[in-house]
């Protein structure tokens, strides 16, 4: 696999010191602790959170996190009890972005984020999965889906960054590019407040709203971010093999919802669903209502 490029902490020992303080008052406050797997892959090392992984009855769910994202934003408030269905799952850092992997990233273009996840179920000796990916992390289902459609029950697409390109309009550039620019308290949490969340109905805890400024805030000023961002795989996307379910929130600005929808309806021939949530913003993934569906789908799924 050939590497595209290189992110890194900009002083390795102490943000990685920061990011594990970050990851303890998530499990205390969560009042659990994560499985955590170290594997090597053609990226270099991958850092894996898990969930009940020794329960290998258990049917397993794997998320990929979206950019500029650690997959823990899953379990914040305790969000993957909100799967109502005991359920075997790994949280996967995905390689080049903002946590405990390593920084090295293939071209984004290609399908070798699709081998890279085979990869990952290889050394974690996962036979067979049911997938997630939220924004960033929904490309990553639809390559593994290219490439290793027979290793997937479902995936799950939230607000997949891989339907359409990124939106244009002034309003999300707006507040997407001002906390890149001035990455301040405020600066991150107008981004969040108009972007990922839709407040009074998709929101989190005071605590959880606390931790995912301080990591937006760390991530951005702390992290030399060289990965690049995902795309609209247009044609690729019709070579996706695996049963798919799209959740999308009606208040996304980064990828507004219709025309992804359109799009997976014409594109993706193995589309089951496309689930349409009001009021929800990008950050799909910390709502409670859409990862009920997925426990439920999960659940009932032959």
């Amino acid at each position: 696999m050939k590497i595209f490029s290189k992110s890194h902490f900009k002083d390795e020992k102490t943000d990685r010191s920061y990011f594990e303080n970050w990851v303890t008052q998530l499990e205390e406050n969560n009042g659990r602790k994560y499985d955590r797997y170290e594997i090597e892959t053609s990226l270099g090392k991958t850092l894996v959170w898990g969930l009940n992984t020794k329960d290998e009855y258990l049917d397993t769910l794997v998320i990929f996190p979206g950019a500029r994202t650690t997959s823990l934003i899953w379990d914040f408030d305790k969000g993957l009890d909100n799967l109502n269905h005991k359920i075997r799952v790994f949280m996967v850092e995905t390689n080049g972005l903002p946590n405990l992997s390593d920084g090295s990233t293939p071209n984004v273009k290609s399908l070798d984020y699709g081998f890279w996840a085979n990869e990952v179920f290889e050394k974690l000796k996962i036979e067979r999965a049911f997938i997630a990916g939220a924004s960033f992390g929904g490309l990553i289902c639809m390559k593994f889906g290219i490439v290793k459609p027979e290793k997937i029950k479902a995936a799950f697409l939230l607000n997949p960054g891989c339907l359409q390109p990124f939106s244009l309009t002034l309003k999300n550039l707006y507040y997407n590019l001002l906390p890149i620019l001035i990455p301040t308290v405020k600066n991150v949490s107008n981004f969040l407040d108009k972007a990922v969340f839709s407040k009074p109905n998709h929101r989190l805890s005071d605590f959880s709203e606390k931790m995912i400024v301080d990591y937006e805030v760390f991530a951005i000023s702390r992290y030399k971010d060289r990965a690049q961002k995902p795309y609209y795989m247009d044609k690729q996307l019709e070579e996706v093999k695996a049963d798919t379910y799209l959740l999308v929130g009606d208040k996304d600005l980064l990828f507004p919802f219709q025309k992804s929808v359109n799009n997976a309806k014409r594109q993706t021939k193995t589309l089951k669903e496309a689930k349409i949530y009001n009021n929800v913003g990008h950050g799909i993934e910390t709502y409670d209502k859409a990862k009920n569906y997925i426990g439920e789908t999960i659940k009932n799924y032959h």
